[in-house]
């Protein structure tokens, strides 16, 4: 065994066993043994709310917000969009309203009530029997606020202002909606709160060596909500896929002062462990109880997976092995419910991506936890990525950096725990020449930073726009995956990054490999639109989209040193309203979707789908076979830490002296292979990971 590795699993069972300093079994504080009232169960409000919109922006002067109901409200079912209709002019947004009554019921001594929301589309307002009780203004990660002044046993009004309206900035290239986008629910908490759950996957497979010792890491903060001293532990029990003895762990703080946050980190040994992988996606159920003087505080549950993903010497690798990636990015966006997706919506785009042979799919912002849940059931593996895109006009002041910050930290926070998320891109399209922006490249750095610092369980990337003729960046070296946005062949470029041929593609991808040969690629972006028929020389016809998708993947599988390609997209979307799509055409009328998809906007199949389910599942996952050579065009000079140790032409005992060595040295490079820090060295630059754009009055 690696010495890293004996040390590292030295200190889990350290904290995890009893006579380790601070640790509890599942007999001790926070078990089942534990006779106090436990927390109730979540209560989801997805049910019994009104709409009223509010164009002139004059509800909160009408007394809405302090139970004035006036008239025009209308009864709506959570999740919700103001208006499912992607016109020009709704595009630039409104004002709307939501109310409900709720009623909970009275929680056992020592707890309260708070209010959970998946996603409000842009900034929200809340109020309590006419008091504020705080906002939000990120539209793309999760909040939670205290229900501050809830009447126990009786009824309390509940209203929620949501404005959507934007300017210029910041830029997306997808559609504005408005509302309440996904799930809210009462959550109760106690005199402890775990915070930011993760629940990670701890695993090194270096290639060609097997996998080592299987662990899971659970990380958070735990904050104490009263006014006196408390004790506090967290344990976990995990079920595994197939049955079988569970497995628990469990650690404990200091003790906590008053309003005082700590970190709790601690690891869980997994024997005979069984890998998540999309052929076999194998998740166990965990649940994570947060104790505290004697009672259970907090109860988390949540299904989770083992698999390594790792980048060597320019190569992306699941569990040991060499992976080609094909699949196709997606939007939440659904005709008649915009971001606002059903559970049914959810299913339909997970079997669309089965019928296409994707493994692998991506998206601009964080997904909705229950699409997430879907894709680790099904085996499709994501491209997470924050939603800073084309925004180096919004990176300039350490203000604007830190709120920027905030929404990758809340995408990582939120999506973290899911096996299937093999990639955090901390941006999406920034300026192709960062060394020459400063304040972008401080971003680079400081988000590279931030993943690391909060899931080193995968590679750190960034999708970048892709024009030939600019010069090497250093930016792009801290990065262990670069996303390629490719259109060659269908925009035409810039005035000297030239793009509108194809055939400049290929020179284009090696250019880039010999630049950052230990960064693995993957084309993230290529699409063409297509909405009608004509002769496959002509741009915006179903035989030029089908061809285009032919010729790029071949170019793609002739470069040996690329990792995969993502189509955009899997569907049509809405877009900004007159939408070019880079074509020019002047009929069918410009109208603001986006027509690159694979589906239309209505649900049916252009022809390239055939072609690209046919091509993606023809490209076998595993190039190489289970323990693949990386290919010698595809590496630097080898060094010695990157060899693995020999078998079969030494004795055991040869064997044995050169894994000790081998461990002595370090398998991998810590930027290169993110596989958890020792313990104690995961904190040191994790700062605070609440969400910084959330409120509380």
């Amino acid at each position: 065994m690696p010495l890293a590795l004996t040390v590292c699993c030295l200190l889990a069972v350290f904290l995890i066993s009893p006579a380790g300093a601070g640790a509890s079994t599942p007999g001790g504080a926070g078990s089942s043994s534990v006779s106090a009232p436990g927390p109730p169960a979540p209560v989801r409000l997805d049910h019994g709310w009104q709409y009223h919109p509010d164009p002139t922006d004059g509800g909160l002067a009408a007394g809405w917000a302090q139970g004035n109901r006036g008239q025009g409200w209308l009864p709506v079912t959570l999740p919700e969009v103001f208006d499912t209709r992607p016109l020009p002019e709704l595009f630039h947004g409104t004002v709307g309203w939501y109310r409900t009554t709720i009623d909970p019921p009275t929680p056992p001594a020592g707890f309260s009530w708070a209010i959970s929301f998946e996603q409000v589309r842009r900034t929200a307002q809340v109020w309590l029997n006419g008091r504020p009780i705080g906002g939000h203004s990120d539209p793309y990660t999760p909040f939670e606020l205290p229900l501050t002044g809830l009447r126990p046993g009786q009824p309390n009004e509940l209203v929620v202002q949501v404005d959507n309206r934007r300017g210029a900035e910041p830029r997306e290239g997808w559609w504005n909606w408005g509302g309440i986008t996904r799930s809210v629910s009462l959550v109760p908490r106690g005199a402890v709160v775990l915070q930011d759950l993760g629940v990670l996957s701890n695993l090194s497979c270096p290639p060609g060596a097997g996998c080592g010792p299987a662990s899971f890491v659970v990380d958070g903060w735990v904050s104490n909500q009263t006014r006196q001293s408390l004790s506090d532990s967290v344990s976990i029990t995990l079920r595994r896929p197939g049955g079988g003895a569970s497995i628990a762990g469990s650690a404990t703080t200091p003790p906590l002062k008053p309003g005082q946050r700590l970190p709790v980190h601690f690891t869980v040994p997994v024997p005979r462990p069984e890998l998540w992988s999309p052929e076999h996606p194998s998740l166990y159920s965990a649940t994570v109880l947060t104790s505290a003087g004697g009672q259970t505080t907090q109860r988390d549950s949540l299904d989770v997976g083992l698999r390594s993903i790792a980048v060597h010497n320019g190569l992306l690798y699941l569990n040991g092995r060499q992976i080609d990636l094909r699949g196709a990015s997606i939007q939440e966006d659904m005709l008649s419910h915009g971001s606002a997706l059903t559970g049914g919506n959810m299913d339909t785009i997970v079997s669309e991506l089965k019928a296409l042979n994707a493994n692998v799919t991506r998206a601009h912002y964080l997904l909705n936890p229950g699409l997430l849940d879907r894709l680790d059931r099904a085996g499709i593996m994501v491209w997470s990525q924050a939603p800073i895109y084309h925004r180096d006009e919004l990176l300039r002041t350490p203000a604007q950096r830190a709120s920027a910050l905030g929404t990758l930290r809340g995408t990582v926070l939120g999506d973290r725990s899911h096996p299937s998320v093999i990639a955090q891109s901390v941006a999406n399209e920034l300026s192709p020449t960062p060394d020459r922006v400063p304040s972008t490249a401080a971003y680079m750095y400081s988000a590279a930073r931030e993943v690391r610092a909060l899931d080193p369980t995968v590679p750190v990337a960034l999708d970048i726009l892709s024009y030939p003729g600019y010069s090497r960046e250093r930016s792009y070296d801290q990065f262990d995956l670069l996303g390629i946005n490719n259109y060659f062949g269908w925009y035409a470029g810039k005035p000297g990054h030239l793009t509108g041929r194809l055939e400049d593609l290929g020179p284009y991808l090696r250019q880039m490999h010999s630049w950052y040969p230990r960064e693995a690629m993957v084309m993230t972006e290529f699409g063409a639109e297509a909405t009608m028929d004509g002769p496959v020389s002509q741009k915006q016809t179903y035989a030029f989209q089908s061809d285009y998708i032919r010729r790029t993947l071949s170019i793609v599988g002739s470069l040996p040193f690329m990792s995969g390609a993502i189509y955009w997209t899997l569907r049509e979307f809405a877009v900004k309203p007159y939408w070019d799509g880079g074509a020019h055409p002047h009929h069918p009328i410009r109208d603001s979707l986006h027509h690159k998809g694979l589906i239309s906007y209505a649900g049916a199949r252009k022809p390239a789908w055939n072609v690209a389910a046919q091509l993606f599942g023809d490209t076998p996952l595993y190039p190489t076979g289970p323990f693949p050579a990386i290919p010698p065009s595809a590496t630097p000079a080898a060094r010695p830490q990157d060899y693995a140790v020999l078998g079969g032409a030494f004795l055991a005992l040869a064997l044995l002296i050169s894994l000790s060595l081998w461990g002595f040295l370090g398998i991998r490079r810590a930027r290169r292979e993110p596989e958890p820090p020792p313990l104690r060295a995961w904190r040191i630059e994790r700062g605070q990971p609440t969400a910084a754009d959330t409120t509380y009055a």
